[in-house]
């Protein structure tokens, strides 16, 4: 209920208004039925976006920070992510993600759309990072397609560390159903897997244009914390696209 409150009345017209970003192939998002969108992860103004734009309700798996914050702010945004049907997931260590893998299928089993983000975390930079298979297990086991998305533009709007969006033009572009049917059976085949996530990777590359990185976003992110201020000044990162 809260989250069709938010969609139509609180904040979808409002991000609508203020954005006014222009949606590019909402057609190959399918009416009804299970499916998983797959984006790329720029800003934490996407978590609003997509869903202010689709048609139909979407379900994300959202890292577990969001619901365990400290005081009135980190309850509240709790409060926010809970009501509007997001699902808190550990992303640290192997166990944790079979518990992604799991919540992810049980929203497709209902026959409901799963929004997930490949790389993991947000880009730091705005280049786009190597995908992780889970995306690709949950495809396979669940039997869906995946439809590819790309976020262009709310990098600009709200990059990590700023909390207040800058109005920005912004591009939210839809690809063509990924069929994986092909791989039916072979969800535990490790060649299979990154085969089927480097396909939707490369889709979600093709659609937004950024420079990609053959790296796991959350090692490029750590390495860069390391190198130093003079390093970052003489050798700095633009995102492309």
């Amino acid at each position: 209920m809260f989250y069709y409150l938010l969609k139509y009345v609180l904040l979808g017209p409002l991000l609508r208004m203020v954005f006014r970003p222009r949606i590019e192939g909402l057609e190959h998002v399918p009416s009804s039925g299970a499916a998983i969108v797959a984006g790329n992860h720029l800003s934490f103004s996407d978590h609003f976006l997509m869903p202010a734009v689709l048609k139909r309700r979407i379900t994300f798996l959202a890292k577990a920070e969001y619901f365990t914050g400290p005081g009135l702010k980190g309850r509240l945004t709790a409060f926010f992510f809970h009501s509007a049907g997001q699902i808190p997931v550990d992303r640290s260590g192997k166990e944790a993600g079979q518990a992604a893998i799991r919540e992810g299928l049980g929203v497709l089993d209902k026959g409901e759309l799963l929004g997930i983000y490949p790389e993991g975390t947000r880009s730091h930079d705005g280049r786009l990072y190597k995908g992780k298979v889970g995306v690709a297990v949950m495809a396979l086991k669940a039997g869906v397609p995946v439809i590819p998305c790309a976020m262009i533009g709310t990098f600009e709007a709200q990059p990590p560390g700023r909390k207040i969006p800058r109005i920005h033009p912004v591009v939210i572009r839809f690809g063509e159903p990924l069929d994986f049917s092909r791989y039916a059976g072979m969800e535990n085949e490790k060649a299979v897997l990154r085969a089927a996530t480097d396909e939707i990777m490369y889709a979600i590359l093709t659609l937004s244009e950024q420079e990609y990185v053959d790296q796991y976003a959350a090692d490029a992110k750590a390495a860069d914390a390391e190198r130093g201020p003079e390093e970052k000044r003489r050798f700095p990162r633009v995102p492309r696209g």
